[in-house]
């Protein structure tokens, strides 16, 4: 009722958005700017909240979407006037690092993961298989390099440095995005951007993360005890929640879990 009654004043409300899983654009149940969007916006509008506070579990995916993501959140913040906080659980590593750098004050468990300021790019080659199968691969193309890095044909010297150019270009971008944010909080007597992982308390000594604390008493400590918690979660889809769709569950969560198992987890 306190709410209604123009002369008393309501008790301080944070927003929690919970980001958790693989960032991927257009796959089911993974982090991406089209799925986050509309809980985004309604955490940083609904009910004037005093600060939105976002619970990131990811080992990171799509530096597209860790960008679009990261980018809406700072336009909220900055429209709405609302500080940002994240709170780390498992690991916040390269692309959840990148959504966690967009808060104001990153937290952490003790053992929580955080780091990982790379880019990597993985794949295989079979043409040797094809070839003692006795299997001829045929490409036609317009375009000299149009089948770059073709996995079922030689590695090409060429290609390699192509791909090699790509990815430094896209760690720069990610090394921008870290610097601007965290700007004199970084140590300078580190490279920072090697993709190396670290726990909690060592993050804080180099300047990623501005401590160790969870999310509880840290708003309490904030915003008073009496401070209330509105919480935003992506929901599975309707057939999900049945058992729906198995095969391509199973393939997501065989990968997910591949990603986490970088890090030890």
């Amino acid at each position: 009722m306190k709410r209604w009654i123009p002369f008393l004043k309501s008790d301080p409300t944070v927003s929690v958005v919970r980001m958790s899983g693989v960032i991927a654009a257009g796959s089911r149940g993974s982090l991406n700017d089209q799925a986050l969007a509309p809980l985004l916006e309604r955490a940083f509008s609904k009910g004037k909240p005093a600060a939105v506070a976002l619970i990131i579990n990811s080992p990171g995916g799509s530096p597209v979407q860790s960008s679009l993501i990261g980018s809406r959140i700072r336009r909220l913040a900055d429209d709405k006037k609302v500080p940002v906080f994240a709170f780390v659980e498992d690991v916040a590593a390269s692309g959840g690092y990148w959504l966690a750098s967009a808060a104001d004050e990153i937290w952490a468990d003790e053992s929580s993961v955080v780091g990982s300021i790379g880019v990597i790019s993985a794949g295989f080659g079979a043409h040797e298989f094809l070839a003692k199968q006795g299997i001829e691969r045929r490409v036609y193309t317009a375009g000299t390099s149009k089948s770059m890095l073709d996995p079922f044909r030689p590695e090409n010297p060429e290609d390699v440095e192509r791909l090699k150019g790509i990815l430094g270009d896209l760690h720069e971008n990610f090394k921008s995005q870290i610097t601007s944010r965290r700007g004199a909080k970084l140590t300078t007597d580190k490279d920072l951007f090697t993709g190396e992982i670290w726990l909690a308390q060592k993050a804080v000594e180099l300047g990623l993360i501005d401590g160790v604390g969870h999310i509880a008493p840290k708003m309490k400590e904030r915003f008073g005890d009496k401070v209330q918690f509105r919480r935003y979660e992506m929901k599975r889809p309707f057939f999900r929640r049945f058992g729906a769709s198995m095969i391509e569950d199973a393939v997501s969560g065989l990968e997910e879990r591949a990603a986490y198992a970088r890090f030890g987890l």
